[in-house]
């Protein structure tokens, strides 16, 4: 397994050379910006952990004595140096560096008045209560817009501030079923194992955590125009809709409703996972020609002049003729021996990796994709790296995910001032 340190990659070496009379050093892309993370579990955290990665000074609040409810998503658990559980979920490493942590009970008056005097000197709030549940304690948007109105609020809900389902709670696998992905991921209607699948991932919090830090970043920019901040509403269900992509221009704009399929494309042939003699082979064949230098390696030149499956509309529309011959044929050879054959021709193709393999794939190891990071317990801390590359400001990996409470005399004395410890 390839590892990479917690520096800076290297730039390119196809970029072109720096201006040599600008400033050597620049600072991180965010430098200056404070954020205040009231967010917990996946989407409010890494949105938090990605403003973190480009240079924001991110405060986690989190519950004393409980915190962040994925401290407690374990097993797994980190390990220590030699090799036995310490008391760090790996789930919560995953959404939680670069932060600083503070220990404050919002269900007092105390705490309440913390994070009022917090937010007073925040570029930006992110919480993710369920609608209404932070103005019993007076800490919604518009009390802290009120006391800061230079202030960017982004609440994240599952059904977002209005709407017959605002009250509602929402989850990432509700919402995978209620936004439509369930409906077109899994094994065909009428083969075994047919029915709604979820993603092995928690993508719809993954993809709001990312629309989040998006729009959080533009209020910021507005606000540099403006001298104002602004509340942004974002919605789980809002950003599942947003991500079914050509899946909803199909419906929209063809009328045709998705339907399970697979690893098949609806709109591609051939585009999706085949057998080999050893294994699984993905080809994402997304043109003829490539399809033509496909049948030529394979051995069937006469597929791709062939009327039924010259075209990628005439591959659609013969699918179930075309498949069961490339399945033919590729079992003839091992996984490798094919991705030799075709990349070599210029047919764009891979393996089905386990995530183990993921980490040791070479491209995976060049891209530096595995950081390591300093951390107290385990002496070091594995985490996937963040994928931006800036080349004059790129991300860093200053702090590994906190622990609880870690920093609150820190910051209460960082952001409010001595006194206030």
């Amino acid at each position: 397994m390839c590892t990479r340190s917690s520096s800076a990659a290297p730039l390119p070496a196809s970029l072109p050379s720096p201006d040599m009379s600008a400033p050597t050093q620049r600072s991180a892309a965010l430098a200056g910006i404070k954020v205040l993370d009231l967010s917990r579990v996946l989407a409010g955290p890494l949105a938090g952990q990605i403003l973190g990665d480009l240079g924001a000074d991110v405060v986690k609040v989190e519950k004393p004595g409980q915190g962040d409810d994925t401290r407690a998503w374990g097993p797994p658990y980190l390990k220590d140096a030699e090799g036995r559980d310490t008391s760090v979920a790996a789930y919560f490493l995953c959404a939680n560096r670069n932060k600083r942590s503070v220990a404050l009970d919002i269900a007092t008056p105390e705490g309440q008045d913390l994070v009022r005097q917090l937010a007073m000197q925040a570029d930006v709030v992110l919480e993710n209560f369920k609608v209404g549940g932070l103005a019993q304690y007076g800490l919604d948007a518009a009390h802290l817009m009120a006391l800061n109105p230079r202030l960017v609020v982004c609440s994240i809900t599952g059904f977002g501030q209005d709407g017959p389902y605002a009250a509602r709670a929402g989850y990432d696998f509700l919402i995978q079923g209620m936004g439509g992905l369930m409906s077109v991921t899994g094994v065909p209607d009428g083969e075994p194992g047919a029915g709604p699948q979820k993603v092995g991932v928690a993508l719809t919090d993954v993809m709001t955590g990312l629309y989040a830090a998006v729009a959080v970043q533009a209020a910021l920019l507005e606000r540099t125009r403006s001298g104002l901040g602004q509340h942004i509403d974002l919605a789980l269900l809002d950003v599942q809709v947003a991500g079914l992509a050509n899946q909803a221009s199909n419906f929209l704009a063809g009328g045709v409703l998705p339907r399970r399929m697979g690893n098949s494309h609806p709109n591609i042939v051939p585009y999706q996972d085949f057998p080999t003699a050893d294994g699984n082979l993905i080809l994402a064949i997304g043109n003829d020609g490539q399809f033509a230098r496909f049948s030529q390696v394979a051995g069937h030149p006469e597929w791709a002049s062939d009327a039924r499956f010259a075209t990628n509309p005439a591959r659609v529309a013969h699918r179930a003729e075309l498949i069961p011959l490339l399945r033919q044929a590729t079992v003839q050879r091992t996984t490798a021996e094919w991705i030799s054959l075709l990349e070599a021709a210029g047919v764009p193709c891979g393996p089905v990796n386990t995530i183990e393999q993921v980490f040791a794939d070479p491209q995976v190891c060049a891209r530096g994709l595995r950081v390591e990071v300093p951390h107290p317990e385990s002496g070091v801390v594995p985490l996937v790296a963040n994928p931006m590359r800036l080349s004059a400001t790129p991300v860093s990996y200053r702090m590994p995910p906190p622990g609880l409470g870690q920093h609150t005399d820190e910051v209460l004395a960082d952001w409010l001032g001595p006194g206030a410890v």
